[in-house]
């Protein structure tokens, strides 16, 4: 098995596992950990995929996984503050769609 099918593989696995957290788990702040770690399964799946022919790396999806970390920073930052703002005006951190009747 090569490195780069051993890294296909460990994304594969990785995103499985995020996927289900994020439909299974109600916590906001878990599902943003749950799509955390579905960014990081596809990051890893594009650097495993990234050989163009024989053992030489493609630069293009190294260079599309370095901006995707930038927009996953970003996009965890906006997430996180939006999540303190539901829990100052509604003092759980839900959505209102899975709050008990």
């Amino acid at each position: 098995m090569s490195l780069s099918t051993l890294y296909a593989m460990t994304g594969v696995a990785l995103f499985s596992l995020g996927f289900h957290a994020l439909l299974v788990q109600r916590h906001l702040l878990r599902k943003v950990l749950a799509l955390n770690v579905l960014g990081s399964a596809t990051f890893l799946l594009l650097v495993g995929m990234a050989r163009r022919g024989g053992d030489t790396p493609d630069p293009v999806p190294h260079a599309m996984v370095l901006t995707g970390i930038v927009v996953a920073v970003s996009a965890t930052a906006l997430a996180l503050s939006l999540a303190r703002r539901l829990k100052a005006a509604q003092g759980l951190v839900r959505l209102p769609e899975d709050m008990p009747e």
